[in-house]
This record gives C-alpha cells, sequence and structure tokens, in this order.
C-alpha cells in the first residue's frame, strides 16, 4: 500500500508542479502579483499532501500576525514541512529558500514569479545581500518564512539553529512567530526512505517575539527566545517538552482548541 501510496503522489507531485508552475508564471506575468502565485502555490500544496494521504492540524492561528508583516520561523524536520505550511496556514508569505531549489526546470521559474528569496549558503556575501533583500521586503509588508536550522533534520530532533535569519529579523525590526512542527519526520524522513508513510502533521503557531530595539548584540538572546518557544510545542522525541502521546496527531499537546 505505501509502494501505490508513494508511487501516486510522485507521479501527482511532478504533474502538479509543471501545471500550476506554469499557471503561477503566467499569472505574474499578466497581472504583476505575487500574492496570486503565492495562492497557486497553496493550491499545489494542497493537492500534494492530499495525495499522499497526509493531514495537517494547525493550532494557534490567533497568534498569526494578520495585520502586519513579520518572519515566521519553523523547525524543519521533512520536505512535507514546506507542503503542510504553504498549504495551511492561511497568510501571505515568501520563502527565504536554498539557492538550488531555483535551478530546478518551471518550478524555479514559479518560485521567483512569487517572490521568493534565493540564500546561496555557500557564498558569504551572496547570502548577506539575500538577508538584506528580505528585511527590506519585510519592511516593504512582505512576511517571510525562514528554517532557522538551515536544513532538514536527520531524525525529526530539533537542531541548533543558524545565525542568518535572526540578523534578517533584527534588520527588520519586526517580530518573529515561531512555529512547531511535529509528526512530518515519520511521513517522509530526510534520508534512507523514498516511500510515503500517510500520517498527520502538527503545526502549532506561538506568540509573536518582538525584535524592535533589539541589536546584533543581542541576537543570541534572540535566537535561544525563538528556539525555546520552538521547543515548547514539540514532544519530547522531537527534543521537544511534551510528553510523547501515543497518536501522530499529539492531542494531548496543552495548546489544542487554540484554533
Amino acid at each position: 500500500m505505501r509502494f501505490w501510496r508513494s508511487i501516486f503522489f510522485y507521479i501527482t507531485l511532478a504533474i502538479s508542479t509543471v501545471i500550476l508552475g506554469i499557471a503561477a508564471i503566467v499569472v505574474v506575468m499578466l497581472t504583476r502579483r505575487s500574492d496570486w502565485a503565492h495562492l497557486i502555490g497553496r493550491a499545489w500544496a494542497r493537492v500534494n499532501l492530499w495525495a499522499a494521504g497526509t493531514t495537517v492540524s494547525v493550532h494557534g492561528l490567533d497568534n498569526i500576525q494578520f495585520d502586519g508583516s513579520c518572519i515566521y520561523a519553523a523547525n524543519h524536520q521533512s520536505g512535507f514541512d514546506i507542503l503542510a505550511l504553504l498549504g495551511k496556514l492561511p497568510v501571505q508569505f515568501r520563502w527565504l529558500a536554498k539557492a538550488e531549489l531555483f535551478r530546478f526546470p518551471i518550478l524555479g521559474q514559479a518560485m521567483k514569479a512569487s517572490g521568493y528569496i534565493p540564500i546561496d549558503r555557500d557564498n558569504r556575501h551572496k547570502a548577506f545581500e539575500s538577508i538584506n533583500l528580505a528585511a527590506r521586503r519585510v519592511r516593504e509588508g512582505n512576511s517571510i518564512f525562514i528554517f532557522p536550522e538551515g536544513t532538514r533534520s536527520l531524525d525529526g530532533i530539533l537542531q541548533d539553529f543558524k545565525k542568518g535569519g535572526f540578523i534578517l529579523a533584527i534588520q527588520s525590526q519586526h517580530p518573529m512567530v515561531p512555529i512547531s512542527i511535529t509528526g512530518s519526520h515519520r511521513i517522509l524522513p530526510k534520508r534512507g526512505e523514498w516511500r510515503i508513510s500517510p500520517g498527520t502533521i502538527r503545526i502549532t503557531i506561538g506568540q509573536p517575539i518582538p525584535t524592535a530595539g533589539i541589536t546584533i548584540r543581542n541576537r543570541d538572546v534572540l535566537i535561544q527566545q525563538v528556539r525555546e518557544a520552538i521547543r515548547q510545542n514539540l514532544p519530547e522525541s522531537e527534543g521537544g517538552l511534551i510528553f510523547d502521546a501515543p497518536d501522530p496527531s499529539m492531542k494531548t499537546c496543552p495548546c489544542e482548541g487554540k484554533m
């Protein structure tokens, strides 16, 4: 069953990327509206979540900044984090994404059309240019999404955070919104497995953490605040503080009901 589910998912992923990727490119060319491209991206994510038999539970929506821009920061367990966040968070945002993704045909052009910002992790100068651009976008009213760990966790356990995204937040002087993702590692680990295990991903949105008045010399304090805010809504098996629940939906989480 997992084999055929996985085949169906990868076929759907390929077809939807081509069709909806071209649609996003054309829409931006005709309208100059990257926010419409983001909506197409949401449809792409939802289609592929459905194809994978994956459901997403979102909690803490009242903590989202609907009236201003911010920097969303989440832990990174799996490629399915992108599908879950893009498909289920009802807000406009732009990814700060690794530059390699922009080299893929159609996908890369669609990401550029959507206003996503590439970051070259192997070139320090270009990386800081991307951070400066992202900070300017936030000040102009666009929210940016980052994965502070820099890459997916091999075992699903919360990793140390990189500093780049926090420099972005400090430069923008806009709040950071911590987001905890649990369950996605079980659906598709980073290495050693290509088959999909249908399941539930839980997203918990924490309270915004202000950055107004914070300077670069205080960035380590900000990093610790955001990391702890993410960690408090993760189960113990993923480096968090919540007692592990027997089912993937983590229904014993104390933040239940904050929809």
